[in-house]
Formats: C-alpha cells, structure tokens, sequence
C-alpha cells in the first residue's frame, strides 16, 4: 500500500525485523528462510532478547541468564550471518560483556545494540545512577571500539526508569527528557560516531511516559550541536545502510 504511491511519499515498513530462536542449531535456516520468503523483500534481520536479571522486579526478556554465551546461540549467530540478515541485540547493561564477546568472536556479524545497552533505574539499581553510568559506559567504551556494532538511541523510558514516569500529572516535556537521557546519548554518538548510531521511537512502549512529538523533538535537542551530516546519519543514514533499506 505504501509502494503504491496513493498515500503520499512515506515508506512505511521498508524493513522488518522478526524472531528466530537462534539456539536451533540446524532448523534454524528453515525459519529464517521462511521469514525471507514471508517478508517479499524486507525481512532485514531478528531481535532475540539477551535480557535478564536475577531480581524478578527487572522482568526478563530471556528464559535464562547468559544466553548470548552459549555456544549454540553463536553457531545460530553465524547462520543468520550467512543470509545476511541482522541480530539486534537487547541486553541490560550489566550484560554488555556478553555483546563485546559476540562482536569480537563474530566479527563478520551485523550486530545491532538496543537502547542504549540497556541502562537500568528500578529495583535493585534504584537510587545507583552513577554507579550504573560508570558501569556502562565502561562496558560501551569496549562495545564501541568493534567496527561490526551499531547502537540504536533511545529506548530507555522503560528500563532507565528511576526517573518515575507513572507518577507525574503530565509526560515529562522534550526539554526534561533530553537533560534526562542525554548523558547516555551523546556518549554513544561520541564514541561509536554517527555513523553508527540511530534514533529509534520504541513505540508503543514509550507512549507510557511521552508522546511522540515530543520524543522526536527530544532527539532534536540532543542532536543539536551536530553537524548537518551526523542529523543525516542519526535520523536516517544509519538505519538505511545498516538495516539495507531502500534509498529514497
């Protein structure tokens, strides 16, 4: 429908990014090839979650601790570098370890790290932010030095969540926001260059502390210092070249 032109220029879904249980050692190659064959020429990658934590408060994204580290999640890992498709990553930041061991011990792989490599606000690390902003941006630091890593800016209304959103009268505006998230973001586009960073909106799920207009403008404030080229890669360029889509 979007192709057809009758809707304006917007292209929407010119990538999809599904799910493949990477530990399934030789069926796997079915799977991702009936995503392929499913998506008619967008299916670009898989998200499989990494994410856990022992405190059951987090919520936890993976059936168990260290998945990234297994050696059949790594043998699916290859595999799904041999379709050339993408694995967005998504771990908490006390699991970025496991995300610098796939970059370096697959370095042919297309790996794409989700918001902000997951800085965590609730539960136990409540009250901790900078022992948690030292913790991960050590952990970034190394993850940033693998050519093969691309981060995705944002994400983090959920898990950087000792800024309580529930609690407030109103969402918090594009001003807050941006003072709020901006010790994670530029640090990202500082050491991994624009290159190889992207917004993402994360919807549905932030709509449970800001609207849309207001995250958008969030990322505009932060990225205001930047140069024209790096806007064009953060807000387009990137996610063009790394996710394969189709130029405009």
């Amino acid at each position: 429908m979007s192709e057809s032109e009758i809707y304006g220029d917007t292209r929407v879904a010119a990538g999809i990014v599904g799910f493949a249980d990477l530990t399934l050692g030789d069926r796997l190659d079915a799977v991702l090839e009936a995503h392929i064959r499913a998506g008619g020429g967008r299916f670009r990658g898989v998200r499989h979650s990494g994410a856990w934590d022992s405190d059951p408060v987090i919520g936890n994204g993976a059936k168990t601790a260290g998945l990234y580290s297994e050696p059949t999640f790594g043998a699916g890992l290859d595999r799904l570098t041999r379709h050339n498709l993408s694995l967005d990553a998504w771990v908490f930041h006390t699991q970025l370890g496991e995300v610098l061991d796939l970059a370096r011990t697959h370095p042919d792989a297309n790996l794409i790290l989700c918001h902000c490599g997951g800085p965590l606000g609730y539960g136990p690390y409540g009250g901790k932010q900078d022992e948690v902003h030292a913790h991960w941006l050590a952990a970034i630091t190394k993850i940033a030095a693998c050519p093969n890593v691309t981060v995705k800016l944002g994400g983090m209304m959920m898990s950087l969540a000792s800024y309580d959103y529930g609690a407030i009268s109103a969402p918090p505006d594009s001003t807050t926001l941006a003072d709020y998230w901006r010790p994670y973001i530029e640090p990202c586009i500082e050491l991994f260059g624009a290159d190889r960073c992207m917004v993402e909106s994360n919807f549905p799920v932030e709509k449970m502390g800001i609207g849309y207009a207001a995250l958008w403008n969030t990322f505009k404030r932060i990225a205001q210092g930047a140069s024209v080229a790096d806007k064009e890669a953060i807000f387009s360029a990137t996610a063009q070249r790394v996710y394969q889509l189709p130029q405009k």
